[in-house]
């Protein structure tokens, strides 16, 4: 049921919301509450104007320097084919924090449509928002939803879309943080794994794909999947304060399925080279697949590691360092270098998009696919600014217990 509550601030009558988040604490996503327990709440004002909060920003920079929180209104009156949202879970991704900072590939189109002083983005590429009413036929109040396209702007309690701009997700045996998380971790490790080994023939069952990053999103996301479709995997991490700390990550990650884990030390050493050899032993083509997210020396040995006609896929450079290829390789052993960059993929092939995430929400729901770690930042409609920017600027800080996600209550 709604909650009438005072406006505020007068805020525009356009179509669009203000919020605000609380403190973070770390949580397993299986222990959220499942779909069939989320409660319809949200602010109302006079007139059935339902107020929004949203997390902006006017210009570039750090995030606990740019960002602000705005609070506006949304009319009850929805254009044609439209849906008013309320957010029920959007996590924070560094390529959220490098947009914010002004380093991303793709830069936002900033706008006053909120009311804001300046023109703002909403930063957050990805979520899951829950019905609130619709005018469109193929929609209706109390289905979940995901943005079809990036920049679509999730760090915030509500938000009217056209209907067309969104993607159903069927809710049943899912939590919010699970239909809130599959659209960029999981994707990208599925379309890499599927997408970029041709010749002579794709990826196949007894393969062997190399990767650092391992214990990222994706690469948690690419040890699932390869188990699941019988690739063998060799995954490289950055080695923990302890030994003890080290083995315990790599015993996590050998129980999600890789093959072998090494620390990013182990993976540069001279003796790998010969560790390599007798991992693959037996295989004709070797490791067909790598896949890059640091750079520097760390994709240049994955390179090096890759048997005849290999591809190494870059998706980020985390170590700021520049990938650096030995000639020899493109001539002697006919390697490929690719990139693959997710918002590219996702605007130009939203069918393909589409039944990625329904193909990992069905090994969601059969427990073949795990949740990725979280830390659960809560918010509500009182929550101070200053734990969202938290929560934010420490996204790209050091080791993490877990994924920030912004998780919405009482909004």
């Amino acid at each position: 049921m709604a909650t009438l509550r005072p406006l505020r601030a007068q805020g525009i009558t356009c179509s669009l919301a203000r919020t605000s988040i609380g403190s973070s604490r770390c949580t397993a996503a299986s222990k959220l509450s499942p779909a069939s327990r989320i409660q319809l709440r949200y602010k109302s004002g006079p007139y059935g104007y339902t107020q929004a909060k949203s997390l902006v920003f006017s210009e570039y920079g750090e995030p606990k320097d740019v960002l602000k929180l705005h609070t506006h209104s949304i009319s009850p009156t929805l254009p044609s084919s439209s849906v008013l949202l309320r957010a029920l879970a959007a996590p924070i991704n560094p390529a959220d924090v490098n947009t914010i900072q002004g380093t991303y590939g793709a830069k936002p189109s900033f706008s006053s449509l909120l009311g804001t002083e300046q023109p703002s983005v909403i930063p957050g590429n990805e979520g899951v928002f829950e019905v609130v009413s619709s005018s469109a036929d193929t929609i209706q109040k109390g289905d979940w939803v995901i943005p079809k396209k990036t920049q679509f702007g999730t760090w915030r309690t509500h938000a009217l879309a056209p209907a067309d701009a969104v993607i159903k997700v069927e809710k049943d045996g899912l939590n919010p943080v699970q239909a809130g998380t599959v659209a960029v971790n999981p994707c990208s490790a599925y379309r890499m794994l599927r997408d970029y080994v041709h010749d002579p023939a794709p990826m196949r069952e007894g393969d062997w794909f190399l990767q650092n990053g391992a214990n990222s999103g994706v690469g948690r996301a690419a040890i699932q999947l390869g188990k699941l479709w019988g690739y063998r995997s060799i995954n490289v991490v950055r080695a923990r304060d302890t030994p003890e700390a080290t083995q315990q990550l790599k015993d996590e990650l050998v129980a999600l399925g890789a093959t072998h884990v090494v620390t990013e030390d182990e993976f540069l050493a001279r003796e790998f080279k010969d560790q390599l050899g007798e991992w693959t032993r037996g295989s004709s083509e070797g490791v067909r697949l790598g896949l890059n997210c640091v750079g520097g020396k760390s994709a240049q040995t994955i390179a090096k590691s890759l048997g005849v006609g290999g591809t190494m896929v870059t998706y980020g450079g985390m170590a700021r360092q520049p990938v650096a290829l030995p000639t020899g390789l493109l001539i002697f052993k006919d390697v490929r270098f690719v990139g693959f960059w997710l918002s590219r993929w996702a605007d130009r092939d939203p069918r393909s998009k589409e039944q990625t995430v329904a193909e990992i929400l069905d090994l969601v729901r059969a427990g073949k696919f795990r949740d990725v770690p979280v830390v659960e930042v809560p918010w509500t409609w009182d929550t101070e600014l200053e734990t969202l920017k938290e929560a934010v600027q420490g996204t790209l800080q050091g080791f993490r217990s877990g994924k920030g996600i912004f998780v919405f209550r009482d909004t």
